[in-house]
């Protein structure tokens, strides 16, 4: 395991555990607790186990790929919970993680500098942040893998990012089912969808009476994952708008891990089990 220091050098390997040593966490174990509103306004906290953030991590590591040749430069918050997968995901794969400090991420100029000196490989981001990127000249100068999720990410947006990009993928997912539950690769020309489930995970489009709707009927989006079945009565709704996005699109979604409507037209596929 390797782990970047601020000016991009590696910093060494790691120490490993010392021989005989053994900490043992249950799978059911917590990994940690994040506070969201979800979609009810009101929040809560949402407890997130090791196995379900394992689960998203190794699901990751395969699809949208993330080995131990990449390198990320980690530039969200670390209240907000997609940060785990930046910090983890690198470790977990043998990969590096470079952490931007927190006055680069709100700078746009800044950051572009260091992602175009700092050789990273992966890069994961709002559509706020991207945006930040681009409106500071940010251009194509290397291969890199772009993860697109916590609002809606327009088909504006998406084909600019292809132009710097090698691979676009938008995620989505609400927090209590850790972190993303779906990822769609974004291809040139097509429409952007939120793709589908990773691994362990489900999703469903449902109508007001919780009953799966037929293809191509807009409904609320319901997922289920490692830790979140729906007969526990813990499933997480989120309410897709009748149309791909507008002015008010983020409205009533909002929380931790993922606001973005997703486009029922593209999870309309009502039951998905990757």
């Amino acid at each position: 395991m390797r782990i970047a220091d601020g000016a991009g050098a590696d910093a060494g390997e790691l120490p490993g555990r010392p021989a005989g040593a053994s900490s043992p966490v249950p799978g059911h174990g917590l990994a940690y607790v994040i506070y969201t509103s979800g979609s009810t306004g009101r929040p809560k906290g949402t407890r997130v186990s090791h196995r379900s953030l394992t689960n998203l991590l190794l699901s990751m590591a395969e699809r949208p790929g993330f080995s131990g040749a990449d390198r990320l430069l980690a530039v969200t918050t670390i209240s907000f919970d997609i940060a785990a997968l930046e910090l983890f995901l690198p470790l977990v794969t043998g990969g590096v993680v470079e952490i931007a400090p927190a006055e680069e991420t709100r700078d746009g100029a800044r950051l572009r500098r260091s992602l175009e000196a700092g050789g990273a490989t992966v890069l994961q981001a709002t559509p706020a942040t991207f945006r930040m990127l681009l409106a500071a000249g940010w251009k194509r100068t290397r291969p890199l893998k772009l993860l697109c999720g916590g609002e809606r990410l327009s088909p504006e947006l998406a084909d600019r990012l292809l132009g710097v990009g090698d691979e676009l993928w938008n995620v989505y997912g609400p927090t209590e089912t850790t972190i993303w539950s779906t990822a769609g690769r974004v291809v040139a020309g097509e429409r952007v969808d939120v793709g589908r489930p990773i691994a362990n995970t489900a999703v469903y489009v449902l109508d007001p009476a919780g009953l799966p709707v037929a293809p191509g009927v807009a409904g609320e989006v319901a997922g289920e994952s490692v830790d979140v079945r729906a007969e526990d009565g813990g499933v997480e709704r989120r309410q897709a708008l009748a149309d791909e996005g507008g002015d008010d699109a983020g409205e009533g979604v909002a929380g931790a891990g993922g606001g973005q409507p997703p486009d029922q037209r593209a999870v309309n596929y009502y039951i998905l089990r990757s």
